[in-house]
């Protein structure tokens, strides 16, 4: 028998007392007892945006979903937005964009690169019209933290104009003031911060995007934006929502909320430092800059002469702990360590065990125990 972790950012691990609350007598979508677990979920989700003037909406797809949904509801045909992009879900928004008939202004970096915000004023000077800035606040692929702070207020210059955030694995692993920072439209899915299997997403929509939902002219009928506003104002759902998915999160919200936000973005804060100083010490080299590193994964570089995609391999067939490798063309350069969502101390202590062993497995050099000391100074307060 061997005992399973796992480590990836998305899916992430399901505490317990959201699997129990999903394994509930089905109940049907279109009573009372729905209604009321609906209503909570959608407050419990704008205290996790940090909202109070934006609405909050649920929809059953993947995060991909509520991507597409935001380009349908907020242009037209034609329309130009601006797309920031330094991963590959950077790279999805072009390719979103382009589906819909969008003239995309593309600002593209490096994977290793932030979104410079200065970059994105520039962009909007040069471009009149420009109907939206479209960032990821947090990148899956590169463990990138882009400053979506700042550029929030460059947007905020322009009322025509609504800013879209990415915050799919951001949301409950780093700071997004939606309101405080002016984000318009901010999403999620169900399978990183909030800790709940995947196939649902959430989104928050700011009085500014609803107006541009008013004159968007784009075809839209599952994503439709307006339909899901007017059934929660009759507390439902316009479509057959994943009823157990729902029931689930109003759990995981709870536990949030008995955390507080702010100590659920402290505590992957530090599970991400203990991360990057432990595999420092074994010699290795994040990927992600030192000015935008986010709380939700760690990427690291292959150290040069070892397999990349053993690595990965080996720490799930041997020691059973399933870490993400790396996407597109960094597949086998660099491996990926999730931390956000349902994550403990000691979840990165054994899984920098298991690397420590998968490394010198390899014939990778280092001192042995080197990892896993750095990660415990800073879980003890002295790093």
């Amino acid at each position: 028998m061997q005992k399973k972790y796992l480590m990836t950012p998305g899916p992430t691990p399901v505490p317990a007392e959201v699997l129990l609350a999903q394994a509930r007598p089905m109940i049907h979508h279109r009573t009372p007892d729905f209604s009321a677990i609906l209503m909570e979920a959608v407050e419990g989700l704008r205290y996790v945006f940090e909202t109070t003037g934006s609405d909050a909406l649920i929809m059953s797809c993947s995060g991909t979903g509520v991507m597409e949904s935001a380009f349908a509801n907020c242009f037209c045909p034609e329309d130009t937005v601006v797309v920031a992009r330094n991963g590959k879900f950077g790279d999805r928004m072009v390719q979103l964009a382009t589906a819909y008939g969008l003239n995309v202004v593309d600002l593209s970096y490096e994977w290793t690169e932030t979104v410079d915000p200065a970059d994105i004023a520039t962009a909007l000077t040069e471009n009149p019209g420009v109907r939206g800035v479209v960032v990821v606040q947090s990148e899956t692929s590169s463990g990138v933290l882009n400053d979506v702070k700042a550029i929030g207020a460059i947007v905020a210059e322009h009322p025509e104009c609504v800013f879209i955030v990415d915050s799919i694995t951001g949301i409950g692993a780093v700071e997004c003031k939606t309101d405080e920072w002016g984000l318009d439209v901010v999403m999620t899915g169900s399978q990183k911060g909030l800790m709940l299997p995947p196939g649902l997403a959430a989104l928050t929509v700011s009085p500014k995007a609803w107006r541009a939902y008013e004159r968007s002219t784009l075809p839209k009928f599952y994503f439709d934006w307006g339909k899901y506003r007017a059934n929660l104002a009759k507390e439902t759902t316009p479509f057959t929502p994943p009823v157990s998915l729902i029931i689930g999160l109003v759990e995981a919200l709870r536990m949030i909320r008995e955390e507080g936000i702010e100590n659920t973005i402290a505590r992957h804060a530090r599970l991400a430092e203990a991360t990057r100083q432990g595999c420092e010490a074994l010699g290795l080299k994040l990927f992600a800059p030192d000015d935008g590193r986010g709380s939700a994964v760690t990427p690291v570089w292959v150290p040069e002469g070892v397999d990349g995609k053993a690595i990965v391999k080996i720490m799930k067939d041997t020691y059973g702990v399933t870490i993400a490798g790396g996407q597109d063309s960094y597949a086998g350069r660099i491996f990926r360590v999730g931390h956000l969502g349902y994550f403990g101390d000691f979840d990165i202590i054994t899984t920098l065990a298991a690397l420590e062993m998968t490394l010198a497995q390899l014939g990778y050099e280092f001192e042995r125990g080197a990892g896993i000391s750095a990660a415990e100074a800073v879980f003890m307060g002295q790093a």
